[in-house]
């Protein structure tokens, strides 16, 4: 693959790349210092700036290879029969393997407790349905077969699961309910992050009720219309109310190292077999107990 540039953009090369290709940053880096990415046919310094005419070559990258094992952590099971399992992920458990993170995930967790699991979505993520962020916690449904995942992804599709969620976020929400439609979309300057945008962006809504105030928070409820990857956080640092203790999309001092305060508390579905509404509940983690109580004394 070859990119010719027809004008001086005098950026990074690194910068340009990660807003020209679906690749993190990070990534490109490794690719630059491993000579798959030259410029003009040589080898450059993921700092080197671009110029007029350079001509950039991405050749062929080598993913490093995963090796998935069960591992026996213990799971919180909240519900489970022969086609799904409901789990309560705790908090810094991230869902499924990734390159350079291929333990003590909840799939590893799940291949050891469970010899069932859909394999739609390939050998690493196994029975995954959908996610949640690695530091936020609370319910996950798990699909044990095929036809189960099917249906369960379509309810996902067709916005007919249930997800609530409860959340600490900074400042006081003076509105007692409200509704966020932003699309959502990668952030331009950072790959890595999302953010509220109209360049290549999905629509994203969030519903959202307050709980309880505090000096200088709000206790809120929050229901997911559609699934964006970190809707919530994003939604919420969008209107300058971001979650308390988020290390991303935060913008205050983190309080702890215990983990952001956000969870999924809620989760409703039709059973891909029955066609039976079923909603499980699950309550606040300690962590996030914790945290509240440092502002119990300052509610108004």
């Amino acid at each position: 693959m070859e990119i010719v540039l027809n004008e001086d953009k005098n950026v990074r090369i690194d910068s340009y790349l990660s807003s020209e290709l679906d690749y993190s940053r990070s990534k490109i880096v490794k690719m630059i210092s491993d000579g798959v990415i030259l410029v003009n046919g040589k080898t450059v310094k993921n700092s080197y700036a671009l110029k007029q005419d350079d001509v950039i070559t991405i050749g062929e990258y080598k993913e490093e290879e995963m090796n998935i094992e069960p591992e026996n952590i213990p799971l919180d099971i909240v519900y489970e029969d022969d086609d799904v399992i409901v789990v309560n992920k705790s908090n810094g458990m991230v869902v499924h393997p990734a390159v350079g993170n291929n333990h003590g995930t909840l799939v590893n967790a799940l291949l050891y407790y469970s010899k069932n699991l859909s394999d739609i979505n390939g050998e690493f993520r196994p029975g995954i349905v959908h996610r949640i962020d690695a530091d936020t916690t609370g319910l996950l449904m798990v699909a044990k077969n095929n036809k189960a995942h099917e249906i369960l992804a379509e309810q996902l599709s067709k916005k007919e699961t249930t997800r609530r969620y409860i959340a600490l976020v900074w400042g006081v929400i003076k509105e007692d309910t409200a509704t966020i439609d932003a699309p959502i979309g990668r952030d331009n300057t950072d790959r890595k992050k999302m953010a509220v945008t109209s360049i290549n962006s999905k629509d994203a809504v969030t519903h959202l009720k307050v709980l309880k105030r505090f000096k200088d928070a709000t206790l809120i409820e929050l229901q997911l219309e559609t699934g964006r990857t970190h809707q919530i956080r994003v939604h919420m640092n969008y209107i300058n109310h971001p979650v308390v203790n988020d290390p991303v999309y935060g913008r205050r001092k983190i309080i702890d190292e215990s983990g952001q305060c956000l969870h999924a508390y809620s989760l409703g579905f039709n059973h891909p077999k029955t066609n039976e509404y079923m909603e499980f509940k699950c309550d606040l983690p300690e962590c996030f107990e914790n945290i509240l109580k440092m502002f119990e004394e300052e509610s108004i």
